[in-house]
């Protein structure tokens, strides 16, 4: 596995949020959830996010790495993949997948809150049905780690539960913690964090949206 380029300018903190443990029953878990169709979500995924050969991504929040595994596809040798969870039983299991899957990936046990990389370190920052395990107190600051390690003109991509529910129609949309998020509530944020050309929408999977911008060209960010 290939290290971390570079020392962050911010200190580890023990993550906060939801934090699942039973890595196995989770990966069980979503088959069921999604009927099998887990790989059409990632490909969804990895289309909006646009990847190509020799980027550097980071998947935060990266579960057992299997988007990450498939990132790693698209980036190709020259590309470079890094996953990160707050739980360590899940980054146990993607680093087993990783290594079945022959793919070169750096898993780390890390919260989002205060990534273990040097600013400008990436082109492409992921993160996906994350945000609505963290709480509310976090979430700004979770962006401002994002958009502090994406390089100028790099892109990031987050998708979670959210618009309106009265018309959302899967059943998992509207369980307690994903009926009272709303992933377009952090667009005010992604405005005010140095990100430009922002786009959303439908990501054409359950109640799924997508949130993608683009930080600015300038290596300065706005404060938060």
């Amino acid at each position: 596995m290939t290290e971390a380029s570079g020392a962050t300018s911010a200190p580890y903190a023990q993550p906060s949020g939801r934090v699942f443990r039973w890595a196995f029953a989770y990966d069980v878990l979503l088959n069921i959830i999604w009927r099998g169709s887990e790989r059409t979500y990632r490909e969804k995924t990895l289309e909006h996010a646009g990847l190509r050969t020799g980027e550097s991504v980071l998947d935060v929040g990266c579960g057992t790495g299997t988007l990450a595994i498939a990132a790693k596809r698209r980036v190709g040798p020259t590309g470079r993949v890094f996953g990160l969870d707050a739980s360590r039983e899940m980054i146990s299991r993607a680093r087993k997948k990783a290594t079945g899957a022959r793919a070169e990936i750096d898993f780390q046990v890390a919260g989002a809150e205060a990534l273990p990389f040097a600013d400008a370190t990436f082109d492409v920052v992921l993160s996906t049905t994350v945000f609505h395990c963290l709480p509310n107190h976090t979430r700004d600051l979770c962006i401002r780690e994002m958009v502090r390690v994406l390089k100028p003109n790099g892109r990031l991509l987050l998708i979670d539960f959210g618009g309106s529910k009265r018309e959302r129609h899967s059943l998992i949309g509207h369980l307690r913690a994903h009926r009272n998020f709303d992933v377009f509530d952090l667009i005010p944020t992604i405005n005010e964090s140095g990100l430009t050309d922002l786009k959303n929408g439908s990501l054409g999977f359950s109640d799924l949206q997508f949130l993608i911008a683009t930080r600015s060209g300038s290596t300065s960010l706005r404060s938060g």
